[in-house]
C-alpha cells in the first residue's frame, strides 16, 4: 500500500504517491563516502525516513547513483549502526538515499535502523 504525501498540493496524484510512509526525524547521522584515493566522513541530519531510505543532509558534494555508507549511532549504546545506501535524488546538499543491502546481516542492520529512528520520531509526536 502506499502513502500519500499530505503537504503537496497542486501535485498531480501520481506524483504525491509513495510506496511507504514517512517519518518525520532530526537525528544526527554521519554519511560515509569511499572514493578511489581516500574515505570521506561527514556529519550531516536525517530529517525523513522511510522503510526504503532516508533524507539527509550532508555537506558533501554526492551524485546520483553514488553509493555512500549511513552510519546512526544511538544514543545510549556505543555500537554505531551503518547500512550501505545510493543517492537516488539530490536537491543541493540534501540526498535521498535508498537503503541497499547486501546480505542477511546487512538487511538486519537496516530493520535495527529503521526500528530504532521509528523509535525516535513517535517519541517526539508523544
Amino acid at each position: 500500500m502506499s502513502a500519500t504525501v499530505a503537504d503537496a498540493p497542486g501535485l498531480p496524484a501520481y506524483a504525491q504517491e509513495r510506496r511507504w510512509p514517512r517519518y518525520k526525524i532530526d537525528v544526527p547521522v554521519r554519511a560515509v563516502v569511499h572514493r578511489a584515493d581516500k574515505t570521506l566522513i561527514r556529519d550531516g541530519r536525517g530529517t525523513e525516513m522511510s522503510e526504503g531510505g532516508m533524507c539527509l543532509s550532508a555537506g558533501v558534494e554526492l551524485g546520483i547513483g553514488d553509493e555512500i555508507e549511513v552510519e546512526f549511532t544511538p544514543p545510549y549504546s556505543g555500537d554505531p549502526i551503518r547500512v550501505r545506501s545510493e543517492v537516488r535524488n539530490r536537491d543541493g546538499y540534501r540526498y535521498g538515499v535508498e537503503f541497499v543491502p547486501d546480505g542477511k546481516e546487512e538487511r538486519s542492520d537496516v530493520v535495527r535502523l529503521r526500528q530504532m529512528l521509528k523509535t525516535f520520531a513517535e517519541a517526539k509526536l508523544s
